[in-house]
């Protein structure tokens, strides 16, 4: 291992501690400060707006069903990556990439241009089922789960490689099916990797913003989600209104990623 001087370390942690404060904590300060510059009062008056509830309402659904929808596949996904083979493995592993690679934007467009009611490649079919995608609620949690699913993969992925398949065969030269050694073996051993992956995935989903505004049209009060909101205050030049939503989505994530941080040490000393 390579040895380095007390003065360098010092160096290295300052900077690091630099690049995450002026990257990360500064612009979130300024986004509470700027919240609260009126006080409390003139901020929770925001959201006695029937569009700011609704925006956040909406938020909150999408990003739930969008969480439990990549918890099923990306634990599913999770486990074909890893204890099996297969033709076409390496490509479906670069395709769980595929998301962080691409721009939501265009992962909204490409959406809009599959699923549009006029001259999509299965729009059209799908309409006249009475069945609508885009500008719609079944689009905008589509669009949230292609961009947040690479996130409970990746951190599924690499604990099922650390902790092999030892137990697992056990299980079942002993007569177990494959939901019990499942629930009883494999979920035990890879559950903190799921729920930090549904916490990024999570708060993924809630700052959701480019794919989701290609497909929801941002109707007021229909599929305007909180992010949008937040766009719409701050150009029509309502900027308290625009940093208390803002706020509010910081605040949920970091909440989230708080709790599970608090929870995981009382876990490992039991």
């Amino acid at each position: 291992m390579l040895e380095v001087s007390t003065p360098v370390k010092w160096l290295l942690r300052l900077l690091a501690v630099g690049y995450v404060f002026f990257l990360v904590a500064w612009p979130v300060t300024t986004i509470v400060r700027t919240a609260f510059a009126d006080g409390v009062g003139s901020m929770l008056e925001v959201f006695t707006d029937p569009a700011t509830v609704h925006a956040l309402s909406l938020t909150l659904q999408i990003a739930i069903q969008a969480v439990v929808i990549n918890l099923v596949f990306g634990v599913t996904i999770s486990l074909l990556l890893v204890r099996y083979e297969f033709p076409g493995k390496r490509v479906l592993s670069a395709l769980i990439d595929l998301p962080m690679a691409v721009s939501p934007v265009v992962v909204g467009l490409a959406l809009l241009l599959v699923y549009k009611p006029n001259g999509g490649w299965f729009g059209e079919t799908l309409a006249e089922n009475g069945i609508q995608i885009i500008f719609s609620g079944t689009g905008m949690i589509m669009a949230t789960c292609f961009v947040a699913l690479p996130l409970i993969v990746r951190e599924v992925v690499p604990v099922l490689h650390e902790i092999g398949d030892d137990q697992e065969q056990a299980a079942r030269s002993l007569g177990a099916n494959f939901r019990q050694t499942f629930w009883r073996i494999t979920l035990p051993s890879i559950k903190w990797a799921v729920v930090y992956g549904v916490v990024l995935s999570l708060a993924r989903s809630l700052g959701e913003f480019g794919a989701v505004k290609v497909v929801s049209g941002n109707v007021i009060n229909q599929t305007q989600t909180a992010t949008l909101l937040v766009e719409s205050k701050y150009e029509s030049f309502d900027q308290p209104g625009a940093y208390s939503v803002a706020f509010v989505l910081a605040f949920l994530s970091v909440i989230c990623i708080v709790v599970v941080s608090l929870l995981r040490p009382k876990e490992i000393h039991k």
